[in-house]
């Protein structure tokens, strides 16, 4: 992605009061908790709820982009940032703002150099982690970062690819998170649904719009958006 003619440099401030955009990050330091996967049904849930959506996949591996590249419907533009290009984020954000988009929704990069560029430009960090232990520890490092560059208030964990309930495991983690003031709601229940989306350039609210995955995503991105508001009006 070129961000030239964006009039600004990569070291402009990253959350400037006249710019519209607000920026999503969706990021954890571990694979297999459903990250792209959810990042884009979130925008694609955003953009049904009347944003003006662009998709960035800052993670090398691409899936967001392949993802992108999928979709027949322009709803949601998707792009890839380079590695080479994470250090002109700032300047490509304003771009996107210059162009009159609403919502970034970025795909970060699971390791610790990739991830910090995205963190610094953020306005709100949904970390995804499975109802266990190990995903819970492993988002330890993410969290720290997070803390460490002033975003303590502007974060949440949402519980994803959960068994359906009752389920005593997910209800125990649930209660943990949400005594910490750090849980997003609601949680996510592991269905097909949101593999077969992707799978075909969807989000699950365009796959099965009536379906019961559909109807917490965009819960979800209800509960997402309320927050977001909230920590920009402080």
């Amino acid at each position: 992605m070129d961000p030239e003619g964006s009039g600004t440099g990569p070291g402009a401030s990253p959350r400037r009061a006249d710019r519209p955009l607000r920026i999503l990050a969706v990021a954890v330091q571990k694979g297999g908790t459903g990250k792209t996967t959810l990042a884009a049904s979130l925008a694609v849930a955003a953009a049904e709820a009347g944003e003006r959506v662009t998709a960035l996949d800052l993670d090398p591996q691409n899936s967001l982009a392949g993802w992108g590249t999928l979709r027949t419907n322009g709803s949601v533009a998707v792009d890839r940032v380079q590695p080479w290009e994470i250090g002109q984020l700032t300047a490509i954000l304003d771009l996107l703002a210059a162009q009159g988009t609403t919502l970034a929704v970025l795909d970060t990069a699971g390791s610790a150099t990739g991830l910090a560029p995205a963190l610094k430009t953020a306005d709100f960090v949904l970390l995804p982690v499975r109802p266990s232990r190990l995903d819970i520890v492993a988002a330890r490092p993410t969290l720290k970062a997070l803390v460490g560059v002033g975003l303590r208030g502007r974060l949440a964990l949402v519980l994803n690819q959960c068994p359906p309930p009752p389920s005593p495991r997910t209800t125990t983690y649930a209660d943990q998170l949400r005594a910490l003031g750090v849980l997003a709601e609601p949680g996510i229940i592991h269905r097909v649904d949101h593999q077969d989306a992707l799978a075909t350039g969807l989000g699950v609210t365009e796959y099965a719009p009536g379906g019961p995955a559909a109807e917490e995503i965009r819960a979800l991105w209800g509960w997402i958006d309320v927050k977001m508001r909230a920590t920009a009006a402080r």
